[in-house]
């Protein structure tokens, strides 16, 4: 399919998503979103795809969702619309894990978009921040809960308050950002990330995104009897036959995701 607001390329088990607003600065708009929410959705489909990246470029990641397309809208418009609200969620349901490749300014919307990737890998470039409270509303995509969840209540709060932003170096220290390289490497380190990752057996791999999510959406002991219940699960799957072959016999495994 071909995109207008993306560059989308297939290689080596792993589907790259460059968002492609390069004078907005990847703000992302209705058709961007609409987009992005089409490819991360036909990716997590295709069985040649067994990791999803979604980048932007060195100057930005995202710098917020798009301010000249929200400025004339009123509530009913917003409501209605469910602004941005399908397009995160279709985002979130994909299976297939997904990394944010973050180079310069990841702002507003943008860092709400990172979030709801399964981790996110940094330049030393990289900018974060919740500064909606400048335009008079608040984050609308996730950014007050997923950044609270990440990072604390106090660092949370000071950033959706302030509206400062907060460096590549302090988003790993706070547990933001899981890893941070030089900017020039970013791009080929992440793929070696993902290169990693669709090593793995894809039902493992699966099992494991859906485990990590609960611990943010129930209790300890309700997140742990999942945790047990695909950990049980997973011996009824022919990777773990061979992961466990392949260990004792000291050799690489050959998962077939069955």
């Amino acid at each position: 399919m071909a995109y207008e607001t993306l560059i989308v390329e297939i290689e080596d088990y792993t589907c790259l998503i460059r968002l492609n607003r390069p004078d907005a600065l990847n703000a992302l708009n209705a058709q961007l979103m609409t987009e992005l929410a089409q490819a991360v959705t036909a990716a997590d489909r295709n069985d040649k795809v067994r990791c999803i990246v979604i980048t932007g470029n060195e100057k930005a990641f995202a710098a917020g969702a798009d301010v000249k397309e929200m400025a004339s809208k009123g509530f009913t418009e917003v409501f209605f619309d469910n602004l941005f609200g399908p397009e995160a969620e279709a985002i979130s349901r994909a299976r297939t894990p997904i990394i944010a490749a973050v180079s310069g300014y990841c702002l507003g919307g943008g860092c709400e978009l990172a979030m709801i990737c399964d981790f996110i890998l940094a330049a030393d470039s990289a900018k974060f921040g919740q500064p909606e409270i400048n335009l008079g509303i608040c984050a609308g995509m996730g950014g007050t809960q997923r950044l609270t969840r990440f990072v604390g209540k106090s660092k949370s709060m000071d950033m959706h308050l302030t509206g400062r932003f907060m460096d590549a170096a302090e988003a790993e220290r706070a547990g933001l950002v899981s890893r941070v390289f030089p900017a020039k490497s970013l791009m080929e380190e992440t793929l070696k990330v993902a290169a990693k990752i669709a090593e793995k057996s894809m039902i493992t791999a699966m099992i494991v995104k859906e485990a990590v999510n609960r611990a943010q959406e129930t209790t300890l002991a309700e997140g742990l009897l999942f945790e047990r219940r695909m950990f049980h699960a997973s011996f009824a799957t022919e990777d773990q036959k061979e992961g466990m072959a392949a260990f004792l016999e000291k050799r690489q495994p050959q998962f077939r995701d069955r």
